[in-house]
C-alpha cells in the first residue's frame, strides 16, 4: 500500500551558508582561547597569583615569582596567557607586567562576593571526571561525590561567596522578623550542609539559637565540625545522615537548605520531610539556581550554558548514583514551586538579589 506523503510539511532544502559557517568556526575558536582562560584563571586563583599581582607595582616575571613563592618558567607561562588574554597588562620596554584593579576586582580573594575566579574553579573541577562521564553516556548510572576531588572544598569557597557574604545584608531580610528571632533564640537546621560555612557563621553571630547542619557526606561533616570546634561552638553540631530516608527532620522554626535539593536522592522526600519539620510559624528558606525548567526559557540566561554543563558534570550524575531523579542544575522554578505545592507548602514566594545571577531564594511556609 503506498503511502501518501504531504510534501507541504517537509523541511525545505536550504543552500549551504559560507557566512554562517564562518562565523561559527570563529566562535568555536574564541571559545578555546576562553575556556583556556577560564582554566588558567583556576589555576591563578588557586596559587595566589592574582591576590599577589593586585598587590604589586608593575613588576618582572622573576618579581612576581618570588613573590608567589612559585617556579618562574611556569609563572612566565601562564603570564603569556593572561597577557594574549588581555586580563595583565605587559609593557615590552621594560619586561613588566600589571594587572589593572578593574580586573583584579572580580579575580581576587579581596574582591570576595565578586570574584569570579572562584567559579571559575568549576570548569577543570568537573572536566576531571569526563572519561568517567562518557562511560555514563554509554552505559547510564551515575558519579558519587568522592568521584570529584575538592568538590566539597570548592563549594565551601564559593557558599562563602554567594550565601556566607551575603547572610545578614541580603538573605536574612528577605524573610522579615528573622533576624530578630534569631537573636532571641530558635532552632535551624541545614539540609545538605555541606563543609557549614553559613551555619559557622550564623551560629557565631547568633549564640542564643541552636543550630544543626545535616549532610550524607563525611567528609562535609568533618570539615563542619572541625570549624565549629576551632571557633568554640557549643550551639552548632553536625550530623552525618542520609536525608532520602527521613520522615521528618525534627522540629525547627527555621529549616535552611542551600544549593542543596535539586542532588537529592529524593528531592520531594526531602521536601515533604522538611514541610512535617517546621514548628508553627516556622519557615524554610531554600536557595536554588534560577532559572526555569522549560529551556526555551533558558535562551536568554547569560550563564546558562555554564549552568547546563555542571548539571551534565555533576548535579544530574551525583542524583543519579542515588538512584534518584537527577532532576540537574536546572530544574527550574517552575518545578520548584509544584514539588514545594506537592510538600504541603501553602504560602510560597520566590526572590531575586540584584548582584546573584545565579541563585533564586524560595520562601516557604
Amino acid at each position: 500500500m503506498a503511502l501518501a506523503i504531504d510534501t507541504s510539511v517537509q523541511p525545505a532544502e536550504t543552500a549551504y551558508d559560507s557566512r554562517q559557517a564562518e562565523r561559527f568556526a570563529e566562535r568555536l575558536l574564541g571559545a578555546l582561547n576562553e575556556a583556556s582562560l577560564i582554566a588558567m584563571t583556576s589555576i591563578g586563583h588557586r596559587t595566589g597569583l592574582f591576590d599577589v599581582m593586585a598587590e604589586m607595582p608593575p613588576a618582572t616575571v622573576a618579581e612576581i615569582a618570588a613573590r608567589a613563592g612559585l617556579v618562574e618558567r611556569y609563572v612566565r607561562e601562564w603570564l603569556a596567557v593572561m597577557v594574549t588574554s588581555r586580563v595583565v597588562v605587559y609593557d615590552a620596554e621594560t619586561a613588566t607586567y600589571r594587572l589593572p584593579a578593574e580586573h583584579a576586582a572580580f579575580l581576587t580573594r579581596a574582591a570576595t562576593p565578586d570574584n569570579i575566579a572562584v567559579t571559575a574553579q568549576m570548569i577543570p573541577l568537573t572536566a576531571r571526571v569526563e572519561d568517567a562521564i562518557i562511560e555514563r553516556f554509554r552505559k547510564g548510572g551515575g558519579l558519587h561525590y568522592h568521584d570529584y576531588p575538592r568538590f566539597h572544598e570548592v563549594m565551601a569557597e564559593d557558599s562563602g561567596q554567594t550565601v556566607v557574604a551575603a547572610l545578614f545584608d541580603h538573605i536574612l531580610p528577605l524573610v522579615p522578623g528573622l533576624a530578630g528571632r534569631l537573636e532571641n533564640g530558635i532552632d535551624v537546621v541545614d539540609a545538605g550542609c555541606g563543609s557549614g560555612r553559613a551555619l559557622v557563621t550564623l551560629a557565631e553571630r547568633f549564640p542564643k539559637s541552636r543550630f544543626l547542619g545535616l549532610d550524607l557526606c563525611a567528609e562535609a561533616i568533618e570539615r563542619g565540625r572541625e570549624a565549629a570546634r576551632e571557633k568554640g561552638l557549643a550551639n552548632l553540631h553536625f550530623e552525618m545522615r542520609d536525608l532520602s530516608t527521613e520522615e521528618t527532620l525534627g522540629a525547627y522554626d527555621l529549616v535552611t537548605a542551600f544549593d542543596a535539593v535539586h542532588d537529592q536522592k529524593d528531592p520531594q522526600g526531602l521536601l515533604d520531610a522538611v514541610a512535617r519539620s517546621l514548628k508553627p510559624g516556622g519557615v524554610f528558606l531554600m536557595q536554588d539556581i534560577a532559572g526555569s525548567s522549560r529551556l526555551e526559557k533558558n535562551l536568554d540566561h547569560p550563564p546558562a550554558p555554564f549552568l547546563y554543563t555542571i548539571s551534565c558534570l555533576h548535579c544530574t550524575p551525583v542524583s543519579l548514583a542515588q538512584g534518584g531523579p537527577g532532576l540537574g542544575t536546572m530544574w527550574g522554578e517552575e518545578l520548584a514551586m509544584a514539588m514545594l505545592e506537592r510538600a504541603g507548602f501553602r504560602e510560597v514566594t520566590v526572590e531575586r538579589l540584584p548582584h546573584d545571577p545565579f541563585n533564586a531564594y524560595f520562601i516557604a511556609r
